[in-house]
């Protein structure tokens, strides 16, 4: 299969953390319905929950800066900061859905996308399935997920917190730039045509 010029492929990685919420006596506090630790979009029970300007979940995060990253329109920060009230409290949901309408304005699509979750705690490989399924929907295209540790070393191994790494690989399916320049040979070759015969 040879290079067509009016297909553009580029990579994109994601980074995200957060630390766990905490008690005045330091323990972890726990989540409650109105605030669950948040994983690729689900509620995850039993879990310690993490602070956040927006509800924390760090797979959604870094999957949308991969995303924005990867098509060169910012990252998370530079599109939703925390100077932004609009989204405060707001779901990881909400951001992918977000840079997802960013790409397609923009003629991008996802070709397939992977994000890894790393903490000693909650154990993740139960949910593994569901936020693959989660994930894939939001973005129209196949989404790997899975979750490992540091061996207790670091931040995330001493359970302070979550981290998560995400990449994706999109497609853009023509560029105006290209598009522009055919339209201009081509109005060109008529124009010469048309002199000649004149």
């Amino acid at each position: 299969m040879g290079y067509d010029e009016t297909m553009d492929l580029r990579v994109g990685q994601g980074f995200d953390a957060h630390r766990f919420a905490r008690q005045s006596d330091g323990s972890l506090a726990a989540a409650n319905p109105g605030q669950p630790l948040m994983i690729a979009t689900l509620a995850i029970p039993d879990a310690p929950r993490l602070e956040g300007h927006s509800d924390g979940d760090v797979a959604a995060h870094a999957l949308a800066d991969a995303l924005l990253s990867a098509a060169d329109l910012g990252d998370l920060g530079s599109n939703f900061g925390v100077d932004r009230p609009e989204y405060a409290g707001a779901a990881g949901r909400v951001f992918l859905e977000a840079a997802v309408e960013k790409l397609r304005r923009e003629h991008w699509e996802v070709v397939n996308a992977s994000v890894q979750v790393i903490g000693q705690v909650p154990r993740l490989a139960p949910y593994y399935h569901a936020a693959r399924a989660a994930l894939s929907q939001i973005l129209q295209a196949p989404v790997s997920f899975t979750a490992t540790t540091t061996d207790r070393m670091g931040f995330t191994g001493n359970k302070e917190g979550l981290a998560a790494l995400g990449i994706c690989l999109l497609r853009q399916c023509y560029r105006p730039r290209t598009i522009m320049r055919t339209i201009m040979r081509t109005a060109l070759r008529t124009s010469r045509t048309i002199n000649r015969r004149d």
